[in-house]
């Protein structure tokens, strides 16, 4: 091991990995089972967390708190592709006159880490920091369609597909055909799935070595937008936004 690998570190990093959209409470003894680490040790990882303010507990259990999802953010704000991203949605945002929004994936779920807002009186109500099941949105489905099939697999072999509206896709089977359909056309599209009246679209976002980093996002009433119109005009401007932050990133 290299000497400059501090092993301390890692292993504390393991133990915020451990808790998850499945398992978002756990006991010492299951935490340290988790890491592979002692209970001792686990333990003191855990109890510094806490003093820290990442991680609460509440009797026998431990659970993340919200200040985890800054470590997250500080990745996030610092990545080159943002700084040319936020210019690229705004603008995106006036001439559509929708809500467009950019989103990466966290395990199991997508968490949206920039939002841009037309005025207008009806809008979708994601914010900053919303995270969403990846299985039932657009932005989820074609992050999902980036993984490896080995991820792929592990993702539904872990994943359990609930109800969110009567539409959701509760079936592994024709969640992964939705998946290789986004995976095939370079785009997804869901409707009511997440919210009854709610359609979205969603392409991937690229960066220079051409690997997916994220996804940029529109979602709509259905009554004031058709399927036609996302699958086409939106679509369109989606998929050129997306290839021109990735074209700023040149400079």
């Amino acid at each position: 091991m290299s000497q400059d690998h501090l092993s301390t570190f890692a292993r504390g990093l393991d133990v915020i990995r451990v808790f998850t959209h499945h398992k978002p409470r756990l006991t010492l003894s299951e935490v340290a089972a988790e890491t592979g680490l002692t209970r001792a040790t686990a333990r003191r990882f855990l109890l510094t967390l806490v003093k820290e303010g990442y991680v609460g507990v509440e009797g026998r259990y431990f659970s993340l708190l919200p200040k985890v999802f800054d470590l997250g953010f500080s990745v996030f704000v610092s990545m080159d592709i943002w700084d040319v991203a936020k210019p690229i949605i705004d603008e995106l945002a006036e001439e559509l006159q929708e809500s467009v929004n950019a989103a990466i994936l966290d395990n199991d779920a997508v968490i949206y880490l920039a939002r841009a807002q037309p005025n207008r009186m009806v809008s979708v109500g994601i914010r900053v920091g919303h995270r969403m099941p990846a299985y039932a949105g657009s932005t989820g489905r074609i992050l999902l369609a980036a993984l490896s099939e080995e991820d792929l697999r592990e993702y539904l072999e872990n994943t359990t597909l609930t109800a969110i509206t009567p539409a959701t896709i509760t079936s592994k089977v024709r969640l992964r055909d939705e998946i290789e359909q986004a995976r095939k056309q370079g785009y997804a599209y869901v409707e009511d799935e997440l919210e009854i009246g709610l359609r979205s679209i969603s392409v991937p976002i690229r960066n220079l070595d051409n690997d997916v980093v994220a996804a940029l996002n529109i979602g709509c009433p259905s009554g004031r937008v058709d399927e036609d119109t996302m699958r086409g005009p939106m679509l369109t401007a989606l998929r050129e936004a997306s290839q021109r932050i990735t074209d700023s990133l040149r400079g």
